[in-house]
């Protein structure tokens, strides 16, 4: 059987690649720096570069581009090895860092020097953007340009036994100054940082650009194929260059993708922080950002994350994509894998007059309506229930076609049990509706009541005298503005005000008493919800909306 067609321009070039022989074996890599966590963009370039590397039986790299040490920490390491595990990659071999390379990377640099191809630049930070000319202008060379090596190789080594303060001097590379790429007017390779490390402590002083630190480290690993999103094509001359002047053990090459955006959110990593450092949102796990640690939290599966990414076109310009179409994997995944509940956000309660007051039954529900290997749970029933408020109403006018829930006087289904009727409705002093009082339909469980009676609707439920009271966190988009970011705009001026609400008087059913945290349920008729923790006092769970049933926002 032929193999299908390379469906993308990357899986083109690798074929190619195969078929020439001039790659014998695919190895691909994920370079994240660890300096926040990562986000929803990330996972595109996870799936195609670790999915690239199962595809035609390679390898993926996990390496951890830690050359900032002031922004970096074992914390982001940490989280992002449990995202790419939660999405269910594995890298090969042991993680790999940039920091594992910092002897060579050094060595290379004064081979640079050496070969009078780079130089200690003295110009201040204001200076050197002055020196490089703008995209319509050439740059001028720093008057240190012609440094001769010996000197530069002196103030490197100084640089790098921490005898010179921050921000006084770089290493750059001795390009061209008049180069039309601005990436290639003499870029910076080394700058003094004096800032522990989270690996290396303070056993180094400098640190590499990543610029010059992530094609060495491709080569010495011998990646096949860098896959960078496309801000970094104009740095791809750079990546060349330092390729081609130094000894490196292979010749990787570069090629660059569409990165992914999607509206109603942000994926820079600084304005992520800028949103958990000012405590918009409750850290970096907080339901309502774009991040994997979030989306894990809010009950958003691995694997609807891996089919959205594997729906969108690896294409070599950006785009955005609309939320609804990852809320639509979302959704997918969830309606055919998540076991049923009940749960009532806002309860009020409904007497049975007619039932016994000592009478208890268990009632048998599927745990889904299609899969009958999920098997089934028990119901408790009795005289008191607790139903939804917005689900009963004494205003007899609403038609069936309206209001197709309790009505006093009329009929509606308890999702699997009976029919009842309002008879009456209980008020307290200020006119608000506190009790309903209603009577039951017998031997309506499964079947249909008796010619005459045609209940309006069905509508949860759960029984008064066997539930658990919890907490629900109703979570919503972050932002009400499609593109918050966009323009001048500042982006938290798009903070949607109602991106969470906290219900703490819910109700839900008997079988959530031994709810596992991470599980996703469907509250029937409410939405997706995960067993996100319990109180640390009251031990009742707290269970967040990972999305509603049907999408609202395009009707906004």
């Amino acid at each position: 059987m032929d193999k299908p067609k390379p469906s993308n321009f990357i899986e083109q070039i690798i074929s190619q690649d195969l078929r020439d022989n001039t790659t014998e074996r695919v190895v691909t890599r994920f370079p994240p720096e660890p300096n926040g966590y990562l986000h929803i963009g990330h996972a595109k370039s996870i799936c195609l570069n670790f999915g690239l590397a199962e595809e035609f039986g390679g390898d993926c790299h996990l390496r951890f581009d830690d050359t900032n040490p002031a922004k970096e920490s074992d914390e982001f390491v940490q989280a992002i090895t449990e995202d790419i595990r939660w999405l269910g990659f594995q890298w090969h071999g042991e993680i790999r860092y940039a920091s594992d390379y910092f002897e060579q990377l050094y060595a290379w640099a004064e081979e640079l020097i050496v070969n009078g191809k780079a130089y200690i630049c003295e110009l201040s930070p204001e200076q050197t953007r002055e020196y490089r000319g703008t995209l319509t202008e050439p740059g001028k060379n720093s008057p240190h340009r012609d440094r001769p090596a010996d000197e530069s190789l002196t103030l490197l080594r100084q640089m790098r036994d921490g005898d010179i303060e921050e921000g006084r001097m770089v290493l750059r590379a001795k390009i061209d100054m008049a180069s039309p790429n601005m990436n290639l007017r003499d870029p910076v390779l080394y700058r003094v940082k004096q800032s522990g490390h989270h690996r290396t402590g303070d056993s180094w002083h400098v640190y590499p650009s990543y610029d010059f630190a992530h094609g060495q480290e491709d080569a010495i690993e011998g990646i096949s194929h860098s896959i960078c999103t496309l801000e970094f094509a104009d740095h791809r001359p750079l990546y060349e260059w330092f390729i081609q002047n130094l000894p490196v053990p292979s010749t990787p090459r570069q090629y660059e993708f569409g990165r992914l955006n999607l509206n109603y959110t942000v994926t820079s990593k600084r304005k992520l922080k800028q949103l958990v450092d000012e405590n918009h949102v409750d850290g970096w796990n907080d339901p309502r950002l774009p991040t994997l640690a979030g989306l894990r939290r809010r009950g958003v599966p691995a694997a609807a994350v891996r089919d959205f990414c594997d729906s969108l076109a690896v294409a070599k310009t950006d785009g955005t994509v609309d939320m609804a179409q990852f809320d639509h994997f979302i959704r997918q995944n969830l309606n055919d894998h998540s076991p049923r509940a009940m749960c009532v956000l806002n309860p009020i309660k409904v007497t049975l007059g007619n039932w016994p007051e000592d009478q208890q039954i268990q009632l048998a529900v599927p745990n889904h309506p299609t899969r009958e290997e999920m098997g089934e749970r028990h119901l408790p029933f009795g005289q008191v229930l607790y139903i939804d408020r917005a689900d009963f109403t004494e205003d007899t006018s609403l038609s069936k076609k309206k209001f197709k829930r309790l009505v006093l006087g009329d009929y509606v289904r308890l999702r699997g049990a009976h029919v009842i009727k309002a008879d009456a409705a209980v008020h307290d002093e200020a006119g608000q509706v506190i009790e309903i009082l209603a009577s039951i339909v017998l031997n309506t469980v499964g079947e249909n009541p008796p010619e005459g009676i045609k209940p309006r609707g069905v509508i949860h439920w759960v029984a008064a005298h066997d539930c658990v009271p919890c907490e629900v966190r109703l979570y919503d988009r972050l932002f009400s503005d499609p593109e918050p970011d966009a323009g001048d705009k500042n982006f938290l001026d798009s903070i949607n005000p109602a991106s969470l609400t906290i219900l703490s008087n819910c109700v839900a059913e008997a079988s959530l008493t031994t709810a596992q945290v991470g599980t996703t349920y469907q509250f029937e008729r409410e939405g997706y919800f995960c067993l996100d923790d319990r109180d640390g006092t009251t031990e009742r769970p707290i269970f967040n909306r990972t999305i509603s049933l049907r999408d609202t926002w395009s009707k906004k």
